[in-house]
This record gives structure tokens, C-alpha cells and sequence, in this order.
């Protein structure tokens, strides 16, 4: 199988054979070894019918939200001004507008939204908006963006597809760790980051009937309001779980470099576990300020799971690792229990990752350590600790060993961490 990277920020891994082809409707197969006979199982459906089958609540709920024509949402919007522009994407551009609710309340008047317009061009194209439609009209929970409304007109003018969000104010976790944002997020706020965003995914791996796999999370997907809760955006990758009694969805490659799992990268086998992986990449990106794969550092700091590594063996250094704006404000013992967290979750072995429910209790845990008084809790300049072991969250994992952190990452086939990426083929540039 042939692999691409796309030139934009979002460095989106996608089938090369496929990239260009119109989406079709046909598709996933939910695949796997049942709990009850280990034999391997493939079911074929349409996306159509997986869609109907499994989303029989989509229909009455898409109800609620409003449609809106084009022309709408371009007086909304300005005409899509240039000065209304919040950002860009791989599905296209996102402008902020104001909009009069479907069913106002009382004394409320217009609504502040953001409007996400399909770019013609996308090779997301009509599949991707169309499953945050789905997604997103089915589900509801305070740590997910909320849509509003879509608009699907087709004209002398073009194809339009717009998706009409709730504005979510304070941006994205990605420009607040890496763009030039001028406020500082606190230890605190980061733990209560992580731990908003997890249980998004929690509430998608369990809170449902039907099981829902993100497929992209990373900081750039976590938006903050105004009081810097998260809400997980941008549902266009999101996939049903697997069905019955399989193990996993086999689809297409779909995600960005550096957060995808690697056995996902490899097989195409897609589970809950795989958003698990994705997670405690951005754990260390929230402990570490730094991306998971930054071309503009020195070669050896290029990637952030190698580079930790040996920050990671020896308990002396563990501080160096930490973001230097955190400026040493910071409960030791808590940000040891999330570099462990996020080792947990980075686990080679898919089934040795904890559920995403497992990793709420231990980020409730350490948000309550992290609101002790500092006297009370040693911080990073009082002395050095030795990091501390704790068996996995999962309860599968011994306590980490030197060899054990080794195997995290050099695993058999490859590594994340290293220079050459899983899924990338020798001679591609990453």
C-alpha cells in the first residue's frame, strides 16, 4: 500500500489509491474475532445502510436542526469576509456569523455560530460532512461541539455544503500550547483539559448505544469556551464501533501523522483503543508544550515520543521534560501520574490500553491532587523524586521497568517515535 502526505498543517495520512476517487457509499468492514469463536469474521455493507441501521435516532433528530440556504448563511457570515475567518482545514474554511435560533428563548437574541464551508476541492468532500451530520445530531454531551444547522444547495453557483456549529470562543488547545497565544494555560487548566476531553470520549466509546470512534483526535480537534472547557470538533474521520461481537472496523488509513495508532496505521483495524493511543499523545503534548512532530526543532527533538524517552529513564531529568512556561507551577507527583497515564495509553498492545473510562478516574484523581496547596505537595524544585511506579490503568501492565519503557518504543515493526513513522514508506518525507 502506497502512502501520502498532504502539504497542509494538518499532515493527513491518506490512501493513495482511493485520495483522489469520489466517495462512494459503499464500505467499512466491521471485522474481527468474536469473543465466543476466535475464528476471523468479515461483514460487507453499504455506508448508506450501516448509517440507517445504525443510527435510527439520526432521522427524528436531525429534525432540530435547522437548514439553512446559502444565501443565509453568506448574510450571516458577511459573504464569508475575509475579517470573519477563524480558520482553515482540511475540509475547508470556518467563518464566525450570527444567526437567528430555530426556537429562541426568552429575551435571547441572535446566536453566535461557526460556519464550516466545504471547500469544492476537499477530498474530505461529501462523505465527511455527511458523517457530522450523523455523528453530531445523535449525540449530546457538554465536552462536544454542538451543531446547529447545515446547508446542502446545489446551483449555477457550485456545490454548497456548510455545517453551522455553536461558536466555541477561545479557539483551539493546539494555539493555546503552541500558537503565540499570550495567556499562559496553567497546570490546573490542563488537567481539567484532559480530563473534559476524555470524557468526550468516553461518553463516545460508552455513553451510547452505539459505539462512536473519534479517529482524529489531537489538539487541534479540542476547542476551548469561554471558561476553557473543552469540546471535541471537526467529526468528519468519526466511525461507528465495531458491531455484535467483532473485534474491530477494518477501513481505510485515515488521521494525522504522529497521533494515529500504530497498529491501525499498519492493518487498517480500527477500535476504540486506537483514540486511546491518540489521547496519550496529547497528554505529553500538554505536559511537554511541544508537538508530537515538529520539523522546526533540532533533529533529535524533531519528535516528541523519542525525545522524551530518555527524559523518561532517568528521574533526575524527569523536570526537563515539562513545559518551561509552566515556569516550575506544577505538583511533581501529579505530573508523574500523567506522564504514567500517557505511557498506559501508549502501550503497543491495543487490548493493554485502558478504556478511555478508566483514564477519567485517574484524571479526576490527579486534578484533585493538583488543587492541594503547593506546601503540601512537592513541586518540581523541592527535590528530585524518583519517578514513581504504578501497575496499569488497564490492569494488564506490570510496573514500568526500564525494559518495559524500551518496548514502548522500539516496538517489532517500528516506532512513532522514531524517524520514520509507521505507514510511511522508506524514502518519504514526513
Amino acid at each position: 500500500m502506497k502512502w501520502f502526505l498532504f502539504s497542509d498543517p494538518e499532515r493527513r495520512v491518506y490512501n493513495a489509491k482511493n485520495a483522489f476517487r469520489r466517495p462512494s457509499w459503499t464500505a467499512e468492514h466491521t471485522s474481527g474475532k468474536s469473543s465466543s469463536d476466535k475464528s476471523s469474521q468479515t461483514s460487507e455493507r453499504s455506508f448508506g445502510s450501516v448509517e440507517a441501521d445504525q443510527f435510527k435516532c439520526t432521522s427524528q433528530q436531525t429534525k432540530d436542526l435547522q437548514v439553512f440556504t446559502y444565501e443565509e448563511l453568506e448574510a450571516a457570515t458577511r459573504k464569508f469576509t475575509r475579517g470573519n475567518l477563524l480558520g482553515e482545514g482540511g475540509f475547508g474554511s470556518v467563518f464566525k456569523g450570527c444567526i437567528r435560533p430555530k426556537r429562541p428563548r426568552s429575551g435571547e437574541g441572535k446566536l453566535e455560530v461557526a460556519v464550516k464551508q466545504l471547500n469544492q476541492k476537499s477530498l474530505q468532500g461529501d462523505k465527511e460532512w455527511l458523517a457530522e451530520i450523523n455523528f453530531l445530531s445523535y449525540v449530546d454531551h457538554p465536552n462536544l461541539v454542538k451543531l446547529v444547522g447545515y446547508c446542502s444547495e446545489d446551483n449555477e453557483r457550485g456545490m454548497h455544503r456548510l455545517l453551522v456549529y455553536e461558536l466555541v470562543t477561545n479557539r483551539s488547545l493546539d494555539e493555546h500550547l503552541f500558537g503565540r497565544a499570550q495567556l499562559v494555560l496553567s497546570w490546573k487548566s490542563r488537567v481539567q483539559i484532559a480530563l473534559g476531553a476524555a470524557r468526550g470520549l468516553d461518553y463516545l466509546h460508552e455513553g451510547i448505544d452505539v459505539q462512536i470512534i473519534f479517529r482524529d483526535f489531537k489538539t487541534s480537534n479540542v476547542l476551548l469556551d469561554k471558561n476553557f472547557n473543552p469540546k471535541l470538533s471537526d467529526f468528519g474521520f468519526a466511525r461507528q464501533g465495531p458491531a455484535f461481537d467483532h473485534s474491530h472496523v477494518t477501513t481505510a488509513v485515515l488521521g494525522t501523522v504522529g497521533y494515529a495508532a500504530p497498529e491501525y496505521v499498519q492493518t487498517g483495524h480500527l477500535t476504540s483503543k486506537s483514540d486511546v493511543w491518540s489521547f496519550g499523545v496529547v497528554l505529553f503534548e500538554l505536559l511537554t508544550g511541544r508537538k508530537v512532530i515538529d520539523d522546526n526543532r533540532p533533529k533529535h527533538e524533531q519528535r516528541l515520543l523519542q525525545w522524551i524517552k530518555p527524559l523518561m529513564m532517568d528521574s533526575s531529568k524527569f523536570p526537563k521534560m515539562m513545559d518551561p512556561k509552566l515556569e516550575g507551577k506544577y505538583p511533581l507527583k501529579a505530573a508523574q501520574k500523567v506522564a504514567t497515564l500517557a505511557f498506559h495509553c501508549l502501550q503497543p498492545d491495543p487490548y493493554s490500553r485502558p478504556k478511555m473510562s478508566v483514564v477519567v478516574e485517574r484524571l479526576t484523581q490527579v486534578l484533585e491532587l493538583s488543587e492541594l496547596p503547593y506546601f503540601q505537595e512537592e513541586t518540581i524544585h523541592s527535590r528530585n523524586v524518583k519517578f514513581s511506579q504504578e501497575t496499569a490503568c488497564a490492569g494488564k501492565v506490570k510496573s514500568w521497568s526500564l525494559k518495559g519503557v524500551m518496548n514502548l518504543f522500539h516496538m517489532e515493526n517500528g516506532c512513532l517515535g522514531c524517524r520514520k513513522p509507521y505507514g510511511i514508506k522508506k524514502g518519504s518525507t514526513v
